[in-house]
C-alpha cells in the first residue's frame, strides 16, 4: 500500500492536470468567441443615429445621420414613422439641416398610421433591401456640403403637420465596411456555401 505522502503527490498532480485542462478550454472558448464578436462588429453599427418623438407622440424620427461620401457629397439619412394611435394621417412637410432645407424627392410625404418613410443618399438606398409589400416609402436626399466635418454634430428640424421634431445629428462617412458583403453580391453557389457566424469553432 502506498504511503500517504505518495498518494497526496499523485492527487495534487491530478488536480493540477485538471486545472490546466480547464484553463486551456476556457482560453479556446474565449478565442472562438472573440472571433465571432470581431466578425459581427464589422457588419453592425455600434451606435444608432439620433431619434426623437413629437411632443404628442404621434410621429417619430429614427436613425438620423448626416452622411458624406469620399467625394464630400452630403445627404441626410433618417426614417420617419407615423405611430398615431388615433389612426390619423400625418405629413412630413420639410426638413432643415443647420438652417439648410433638405432636397428630397420624397417630400412632402403623407404617412398613414404605422407607415414609415426611409430616406438616404442614392448610394445608401442602393445598399439596403427595399420591400414592395408593407407600408414603407423610400426616397433620396441631398445637401450642399457647408464645410461639414466628420464626427461633427448638426441640428436637424423635421416639420410635420402636427408640429416639429428636433434632433442633433452626427456627420458620418458613408462607406461599405471592409468585409461587408450583401447577399445580392453573391452568386447562388457562393450564397449556399457562405459560412454562418461561429462555424468552425
Amino acid at each position: 500500500m502506498e504511503d500517504e505522502s505518495v498518494m497526496s503527490l499523485k492527487s495534487a498532480a491530478r488536480r493540477g492536470g485538471i486545472a490546466s485542462l480547464a484553463a486551456l478550454s476556457a482560453l479556446a472558448l474565449a478565442s472562438c468567441s472573440s472571433g465571432q464578436i470581431t466578425q459581427t462588429s464589422s457588419k453592425v453599427s455600434a451606435v444608432d443615429g439620433a431619434s426623437a418623438d413629437s411632443e404628442d407622440g404621434a410621429v417619430a424620427v429614427r436613425d438620423v445621420y448626416v452622411v458624406m461620401d469620399e467625394q464630400g457629397d452630403a445627404a441626410l439619412k433618417f426614417t420617419a414613422v407615423n405611430q398615431d394611435a388615433s389612426m390619423t394621417d400625418h405629413t412630413l412637410e420639410s426638413v432643415e439641416v443647420d438652417g439648410q432645407e433638405l432636397q428630397s424627392d420624397a417630400l412632402p410625404a403623407t404617412l398613414q398610421t404605422n407607415c414609415s418613410l426611409v430616406v438616404d443618399s442614392q448610394s445608401g438606398l442602393d445598399t439596403i433591401p427595399q420591400f414592395d409589400e408593407g407600408c414603407i416609402t423610400y426616397g433620396t436626399s441631398s445637401l450642399e456640403n457647408e464645410d461639414y466635418a466628420f464626427g461633427g454634430n448638426l441640428p436637424v428640424t423635421f416639420t410635420f403637420d402636427n408640429g416639429t421634431v428636433e434632433v442633433i445629428a452626427t456627420v458620418s462617412e458613408y462607406h461599405q465596411e471592409a468585409g461587408e458583403l450583401h447577399r445580392g453580391d453573391l452568386t447562388d453557389s457562393e450564397s449556399d456555401n457562405e459560412p454562418s457566424l461561429g462555424e468552425g469553432h
